[in-house]
């Protein structure tokens, strides 16, 4: 059933208020609330701006948004309880009058039950529900979405001793496991999705290989988030700062796209919306009256 559901037009993210169609790819603008993140830390600290920043992304395209409260980059030190509460909750209050689907970024379960009850539609865990409780508090909603990530080692470690051997495998056994364990929990398929974690304790090549054998994690069936937006990987391969890298980070989420992902995760919504809006037409020239399926 689940394989069957890989190349299924009708298949759906099931979140809070929506179930997300993703018949086509779908575009997740960034919303950092946090002084440090690696890309934009300390431009959308305030409630206002990153209201105005949700709104801007909006407008030049985004589907859905993800708001944070915490930088995941190597070496940062956690964020108390109390302030990421302090960063994300006013801004979600406001949001959920946007009429799109929103997800927030944490893995700290206390968190999560609070910005669900506040109308969050889904929880994007890099930790894939490890943390003491997460599970259970995302498996007692009725219908929360989910996206599990991949990580190896956690966050202020991870890039002193990355994944050792072939990446590929070990994340779809790892978000397999993930998956199961939820579904063993009563959450149903049809709410989760998954990320393999590029960049998240993992070398340049490994990052790579995930991306040109990303369609081997299509095989279980379910919907593949995808993350490369300004990672350091497309800065080792292309010289570039991470302020310079928007036309890496866009050709990282074509080809994401082109070989699967349902949701390419992005600053530059306006950008890579564009750009997915040419990879669309020539894929109706391709697959539609007098073209062909290659």
């Amino acid at each position: 059933m689940l394989a069957a559901l890989a190349h299924n037009p009708a298949m759906h993210w099931q979140t809070s208020r929506f179930a997300i169609p993703l018949d086509r790819p779908l575009v997740m603008g960034i919303v950092n609330v946090t002084p440090d993140s690696f890309s934009d830390g300390g431009r959308f600290v305030s409630t206002r701006s990153a209201l105005e920043h949700c709104e801007q992304l909006l407008r030049e395209g985004a589907d859905l948004l993800d708001i944070g409260g915490e930088s995941t980059r190597p070496g940062t030190p956690p964020v108390s309880l109390e302030e990421e509460r302090a960063r994300v909750s006013p801004v979600l209050r406001e949001a959920v009058r946007l009429g799109v689907p929103l997800s927030i970024d944490t893995y700290k379960p206390e968190l999560m039950r609070e910005v669900l009850d506040l109308g969050a539609d889904a929880i994007n865990d890099i930790w894939a529900l490890r943390q003491p409780g997460a599970a259970q508090v995302v498996a007692a909603h009725p219908s929360c979405g989910v996206c599990l990530m991949h990580m190896h080692g956690e966050p202020q470690t991870m890039h002193r001793s990355p994944l050792p051997g072939d990446a590929v495998p070990q994340v779809r056994e790892f978000l397999r496991e993930r998956s199961e364990a939820l579904r063993a929990l009563g959450v149903s398929v049809s709410r989760i999705a998954w990320d393999p974690g590029i960049g998240f304790g993992k070398t340049v090549e490994q990052n790579f290989a995930l991306l040109g054998r990303q369609r081997e994690l299509l095989h279980d069936g379910y919907p593949l988030l995808a993350g490369w937006s300004r990672k350091s990987s497309l800065g080792t391969v292309t010289g570039e700062p991470v302020q310079q890298r928007m036309a890496a980070s866009v050709a990282a989420a074509l080809l994401a796209v082109e070989h699967g992902a349902r949701i390419v995760r992005v600053h530059d919504v306006r950008e890579t919306v564009a750009a997915l809006k040419v990879w669309s037409a020539a894929e109706s020239a391709r697959t539609g009256p007098g073209g062909s399926i290659a």
